[in-house]
């Protein structure tokens, strides 16, 4: 992949992988990924579940690969320096600091016993040392800019008194105490109903015009990378199958794997029937040679045994098929 930018990336991850030792073997979580993150930039990480999606994600924050089961290989730049080569109280430092992350479940991401004011004040006074009524201060400013209303009062109130909307808006007033450059958001919009999820998404791209934040957004749903990002990468099995702007994507699939995601989308007042993707991803703990989607593809043939690797085959568009659709 080759950079058009003359400056470099906010964020660059090459050729990334993660594996685990397991009982049954060693687990191939990521396998060599690539891509970059622009200031200012949303860009999605799609894929089915297991694809390795929120693993990429918790090991850009250095919560996988200090354990002896864990191996993580490659190079994850920010601002040009190498995250894998930082001590843990490095890691730690940064992390919730300049790098901070939106998990996907809001109700256990809270402490249940602990007032929400308190929970997101104690991201400045663990990175920046406030004292605890000047950090709660902060935190009530906070809520009230996320759209909590009333916040003093409800900054005093535990998570379960929170409607699910409001327990996010809480995380992602955590996520901001400390003013990221980079935000993670691992299917932030997961458990929210559709009205919820609208607004959630609604405040990412508020902030990210209001504070210029770059967001790495994680979802498994191309309705929402088609409402918010500005790139998106699909993932299968590991790894990055295809990569381009969301326009590009959307009009001008390439991957098999990418077309048989967006067939899969109901469209309103569509009368043609959804074609689901058949068979099963390949096993992870398996480490074949050639395109791991080759056994569910319709176009497959004997080129999908050989070395898979991003090309581009436009500006700013990737894609790893080897059957050849991909120059049609």
């Amino acid at each position: 992949m080759t950079d058009t930018n003359t400056s470099a990336p906010l964020l660059e991850v090459k050729d990334l992988k993660v594996s685990f030792r397991t009982r049954q073997g060693v687990m191939h979580a990521v396998r060599g990924v690539n891509f970059t993150l622009e200031q200012g930039e949303i860009l999605g990480i799609v894929g089915e579940s297991g694809c390795g999606k929120s693993v990429t994600a918790n090991t850009i924050l250095g919560m996988i690969g200090d354990k002896k089961h864990e191996q993580v290989e490659g190079k994850i730049l920010y601002h040009g320096k190498d995250l894998l080569s930082l001590s843990d109280r490095e890691r730690q430092k940064l992390r919730g600091d300049r790098i901070s992350m939106i998990f996907q479940d809001p109700m256990t991401s809270l402490n249940p016993v602990i007032k929400v004011g308190k929970q997101v004040g104690e991201v400045l006074e663990i990175h920046q040392k406030l004292p605890r009524k000047q950090a709660l201060k902060r935190a009530i400013a906070q809520l009230a800019e996320v759209g909590i209303p009333s916040a003093e009062e409800r900054a005093d109130s535990y998570p379960f008194q929170f409607s699910g909307g409001m327990r996010q808006r809480a995380i992602i007033a955590s996520s901001l105490m400390c003013e990221p450059e980079i935000l993670i958001a691992d299917e932030p919009t997961t458990a929210l109903d559709v009205t919820i999820q609208a607004q959630i998404l609604n405040l990412l791209l508020d902030l990210r015009e209001r504070r210029g934040i770059s967001i790495l957004l994680i979802t498994h749903d191309l309705g929402v990378v088609a409402e918010v990002c500005d790139s998106v990468a699909v993932m299968y099995a590991g790894e990055i199958v295809e990569k381009a702007s969301v326009d590009d994507l959307f009009n001008h699939p390439k991957h098999p794997y990418t077309r048989g995601l967006l067939h899969c989308i109901p469209s309103l007042g569509s009368k043609e029937r959804l074609i689901p993707i058949p068979g099963q991803p390949p096993k992870l703990y398996e480490e074949t040679p050639g395109c791991k989607f080759a056994e569910r593809c319709p176009y497959r043939s004997e080129a999908c045994g050989g070395q898979t690797s991003l090309r581009e085959i436009a500006p700013g568009h990737f894609v790893s098929c080897l059957g050849g659709i991909a120059d049609e």
